[in-house]
């Protein structure tokens, strides 16, 4: 029987590169399977998907050596049009590629292009809202879907022209826990009930690796290798927490689900302290950016406050994304702005940043840029602009500043990092940034070269990596020196080592005295990084704790470690592996 897809000593070379994106790929995936490709960020995921219905190198130009069959068609002689009864394509951004209003709609489109008679494209449409669980929002606007509602829509709307092969990028990059669920239940009814053969990019191996039949690994030189899960997985360069903590502990074979783990883990929890050992602050000791001056904020707290909002309302139309949200953020400190896709987070950090719209309420920015504060007399302790009791200066609102003085105050990151560049190299956007900031020549280069060292500056920003476009734009907002740095879904497109990376840039602005939010879905960086976490639910907070409680209390935010070790409250591997060393290095130490 001949496999569904099948890569035979397949090179793909890009134009003006010296090393090919893929070397000599010899690769079988049969029908019915769920193959998830895995990978550095960079390493060629894409170009493995892109190459499997023809896209490479028909529309990305380069040369393709060797031979990829789908279902016996060959993609030297047949191009992406000539497959699309056979294979259905489904991108990182859903939204991106809808052409029609309504759920209804949008499952006829593909079907229409096909020229199906009417009778079958409505005998489809229904099968497919019944296969996907989306009957009742067959009329609805896909505007105001949730996301997981729009991935499946999305899925649906090639699912229509019966594929015989799915292809999907990215499917819960953007999507909040519960949405990943749902999508990934639909596409593991596909594989078991339709046999349809689903290849799957994904960086957050944690949600998908326990549905996977076969493990494809592309590394960063091309080569690729599979394998079943367990194997694969006990030697890739990119692994989840579950796996991490299996190899730590090791268990053999390695568990892939959270039941699995939990049944290894009994000795493990039996001999960790009922405590996990606090991090030593040298994460934090180096800061990344010079520290800032931070006035006291004015909610009563006698601890430092960064930026204080109350009472914020945003409405979009009838909707109402904000809901008389009030928020306070503290310098040196590191929150997480969790909840389902729809709840109001991008909604509300756009307001805290001044240009999105508020409706009403107020905000106030009460830390001071360092390029703004002169710091006190080393000697005397004094302030350079006048005695110790002078008075810190009046709070302001980012929403009543210019473009200028509003970046100099709150730096944003949104999730489309790459829609803040717009010139030919890194090199100029560097350049760009200390010119429009007023900073030294050179200032933002420092910044990238500590967030991501190593990229070329003449390196066209649209040719870099998610992560190294968003350590890019994350040091163009820090070359004008702002004490609020807010970051919205800043995780998608990373792989593991950049998201630690990511990590440790992000606690070194808190250390620098930089107060720091960020929205995000995915819970096992939370865990990592945050200090502090607030809840989201249809415009207004449900919750707001330290990472440990909050996390802990929610089987949906919950990171794998957590699951696995509860009731401990352990949320990460490094959380586990400190504590044991210490326990073993030293028995009387908590």
């Amino acid at each position: 029987m001949n496999p569904a897809i099948r890569f035979d000593q397949v090179t793909v070379t890009y134009a003006g590169e010296a090393t090919p994106a893929l070397r000599e790929v010899d690769l079988a995936i049969e029908e019915g399977e769920l193959a998830l490709v895995v990978g550095r960020t960079g390493s060629g995921k894409s170009t493995l998907l892109g190459a499997v219905n023809g896209n490479v190198p028909h529309f990305t130009g380069g040369t393709l050596a060797g031979r990829v069959t789908v279902c016996g068609r060959d993609t030297r002689t047949h191009r992406p049009r000539d497959l699309a009864d056979l294979v259905g394509v489904v991108g990182q951004d859903p939204v991106a590629g809808f052409v029609t209003d309504t759920v209804e709609e949008e499952l006829a489109y593909g079907m229409e292009q096909l020229a199906l008679p009417p009778e079958v494209m409505r005998k489809r449409v229904e099968e497919t809202l019944d296969l996907l669980g989306i009957a009742d929002l067959r009329a609805k606007p896909l505007a105001q879907l949730s996301g997981g509602q729009q991935q499946r829509v999305a899925i649906g709307s090639v699912l229509t022209a019966h594929p015989r092969v799915l292809i999907l990028d990215e499917p819960t990059s953007a999507l909040d826990p519960t949405g990943a669920e749902e999508v990934l239940a639909a596409i593991t009814r596909l594989v078991h009930d339709l046999g349809v053969t689903v290849v799957l990019a994904e960086h957050r191996i944690e949600r998908v690796i326990q549905y996977a039949d076969l493990i494809v690994h592309v590394s960063p030189s091309g080569v690729v290798t599979s394998g079943l899960p367990a194997a694969m997985m006990a030697t890739s360069d990119v692994a989840p927490p579950i796996v991490e903590l299996g190899r730590y502990a090791g268990w053999s074979p390695l568990p892939l689900s959270v039941r699995d783990a939990r049944r290894a883990a009994a000795p493990l929890r039996a001999a960790l302290p009922a405590v996990p050992r606090p991090a030593l602050a040298t994460s934090r000791s180096v800061p990344i950016v010079p520290a800032v001056t931070v006035t006291t904020g004015t909610i009563g707290s006698d601890r430092d406050g960064g930026l204080v909002a109350r009472d914020v309302v945003v409405r979009h139309g009838d909707l109402v994304a904000v809901a008389g949200v009030s928020l306070t953020l503290y310098a040196g400190e590191v929150t997480a702005l969790m909840g389902r896709n729809g709840a109001g987070k991008s909604s509300l950090m756009w307001a805290l940043q001044g240009t999105g719209s508020r409706t009403s309420g107020r905000v106030a920015v009460t830390a001071t840029p360092h390029s703004q504060s002169p710091g006190p007399d080393r000697r005397t302790g004094a302030s350079a602009s006048g005695p110790p009791s002078d008075p810190p200066p009046a709070p302001l609102d980012p929403a009543d500043l210019s473009a200028a003085d509003r970046r100099r105050l709150v730096g944003l990151v949104p999730q489309s990092a790459s829609d803040l560049l717009y010139l030919d190299s890194v090199e100029q956007e560097c350049a760009q940034a200390d010119r429009e900031s007023h900073a030294a020549a050179g200032t933002c280069a420092a910044h990238l070269e500590r967030l991501a060292p190593g990229i070329p500056p003449d390196r066209h920003p649209r040719d870099l990596s998610e992560g190294q476009r968003l350590a890019l734009v994350l040091a163009i907002q820090l070359t004008a020196d702002p004490p609020i740095v807010l970051l919205d879904e800043p995780t998608r497109g990373l792989d593991y080592a950049a998201k630690s990376a990511l990590a440790s840039a992000l606690s070194e602005l808190a250390a620098g005295g930089r107060t720091v939010l960020l929205s995000t879905h995915d819970v096992e960086f939370v865990a990592t990084v945050a200090d502090r976490v607030v809840v989201m639910a249809e415009g207004d907070i449900v919750a707001d704790g330290p990472t440990t409680e909050v996390v802990v209390a929610s089987p949906a935010f919950a990171p794998q470690v957590a699951k696995i070790l509860a009731p401990l409250p352990y949320l990460t591997v490094d959380d586990v592996r400190r504590t044991q060393t210490a326990t073993d290095t030293s028995p009387t130490e908590p």
